[in-house]
């Protein structure tokens, strides 16, 4: 097959355009081809050339994310439902609820399209020989924790409350001759900024290795920075441990009381379009107009598109890296994650004229759960900017109305915020394409050779909540101070 020879500068951004569609679609082979011959010729500029090249990673990395033949995952649905019918393989494949891409003429499975499955289709749930397990984490259902972030914000008048002193280990293990020996290993590991009224009082304690470079506190996705040489046989690990204090926020949001924006061109790019992943796109504008209606008040347009958003079922969700568009995946796909949400509703709210912006990191709980997790903000006059988390979404069994709604304005204290971006640069900058393009709350590893990928090392976290600051341990040392 021939194509046309890359040409002008001002038509590389187009050919490389043309590059992305064929990948979206499924023809690798094609793209590859093309990618191939534009990397083969000399007048190709830089920009074009390290986004093609960036395309064919994105190739491998979609071939990791969708590993199974159809018939492999049959078998996989099968071990659920042993008595599986094809026609209901088939109509559950119809609708989407097995993800797959047709590459290269081969429909090619998520390799979590299985576990989706039943997480996103009543019907095949109720088919299971044994019920599943969940994996939900405290904080998704109302509990005492809310309660007590609602009672201290009215008995205070505060919107910082109910907070928690955290330490926290985090770190990073690269596979055993992933790198050759004696070739330096180079890992970031997200490490919180300090936000008044949010995580404050931040205290590093120790690295291995013990030399570190902490990135400046401005920086939005910030790290702490580590190498050092591999070892043949063995793997090559990287670890940090902090504390800090984080502040649960709970702002009491009146719809009578919320003004429109006003003049606040220091907020004009929050209200912006920011290509790939917040585009207001023709679905998009369709999808907002359904869900606002006539409503003009700036609160009630966001408690609506929130709700809209909120119904989107949560499955696990393919590596960022690999999606186009996350929004336009997010209204699209019948799922989404926690991030691919949170972009879909920044974008909606921009396009309402609420400013948006982005925040993730971890969760962690009382016990042993955590989780990666991404959240943001939007911004209300006369309030300003409060929190929002249309993952965790509204409590719909909560009594209390506050409780009901604790995420539209608030956040528990049961989260550390790695990010107030996403998509910046890491400090000191990585010389390969990053693993994850988009949020940073694993890590990143590279060497002189090129980017080690998520295949290619693990991650852990341990948080551990420090005794005294419950409400029950504050409330016992003021009695006690009383006393």
């Amino acid at each position: 097959m021939a194509f046309t020879v890359l040409a002008a500068s001002t038509d590389q951004p187009r050919i490389a355009a043309t590059i992305i569609d064929q990948i979206d679609a499924g023809h690798f082979a094609d793209a590859q081809a093309r990618i191939d011959q534009a990397l083969a010729q000399a007048n190709t500029d830089p920009a074009t050339r390290r986004e093609l090249e960036f395309q064919r990673e994105r190739m491998r990395r979609i071939r990791l994310d969708f590993n199974l033949t159809e018939a492999q995952a049959k078998a996989k649905v099968r071990e659920r439902i042993p008595d599986l019918r094809e026609e209901e393989f088939a109509r559950w494949k119809q609708a989407n609820l097995l993800e797959h891409m047709v590459i290269g003429g081969e429909p090619l499975y998520f390799n979590r399209s299985v576990s989706n499955l039943f997480l996103l289709s009543p019907e095949a749930a109720a088919r299971r020989a044994s019920p599943g397990k969940s994996n939900a984490g405290p904080m998704e259902s109302a509990n005492a924790y809310h309660d007590e972030a609602v009672a201290e914000a009215r008995n205070t008048g505060r919107t910082s409350v109910a907070p928690r002193r955290v330490r926290v280990t985090q770190s990073i293990e690269v596979n055993a001759d992933a790198v050759p020996a004696g070739e330096t290993v180079r890992a970031w590991i997200p490490y919180p900024r300090a936000l008044p009224g949010q995580q404050e009082d931040i205290r590093f304690l120790a690295s291995s290795p013990s030399r570190h470079a902490i990135a400046p506190e401005q920086t939005l996705q910030r790290t702490v920075y580590l190498e050092q040489p591999a070892t043949a046989g063995k793997p090559t690990t990287f670890s940090i441990t902090y504390e800090l204090t984080i502040f649960g926020q709970h702002h009491r949001i009146d719809a009578d009381k919320v003004k429109p924006l006003g003049h606040h061109p220091e907020l004009a790019p929050y209200l912006a379009e920011r290509p790939p992943h917040i585009v207001f796109t023709d679905d998009i504008r369709a999808f907002s107009k359904r869900v606002v209606g006539d409503e003009t008040n700036p609160y009630r347009i966001a408690r609506k598109l929130f709700e809209a958003v909120d119904r989107i079922p949560w499955a696990g969700a393919r590596e960022y890296s690999t999606i186009t568009n996350i929004s336009d995946y997010a209204l699209h796909a019948g799922h989404a994650d926690c991030g691919q949400q949170t972009l879909l509703l920044m974008t909606l709210l921009r396009l309402n004229g609420i400013p948006s912006k982005w925040q993730s990191g971890m969760v962690y709980s009382d016990g042993s759960y955590d989780n990666l997790h991404d959240w943001g903000a939007l911004y209300l006059a006369p309030y300003g900017w409060v929190p929002m988390d249309v993952t965790t979404g509204q409590f719909k069994d909560a009594r209390d109305p506050e409780v009901e709604w604790f995420y539209l304005g608030g956040l528990d204290a049961y989260r550390i915020a790695f990010n107030d971006d996403y998509g910046t640069d890491l400090v000191p900058p990585k010389q390969h394409f990053r693993s994850e393009t988009v949020d940073s709350q694993r890590g990143e590893v590279e060497w002189a050779g090129g980017n080690l990928y998520f295949d290619q090392w693990d991650y852990r976290f341990e948080a551990q909540v420090l005794p005294g600051t419950s409400a029950a341990a504050r409330a016992d040392a003021t009695n006690t101070t009383k006393q």
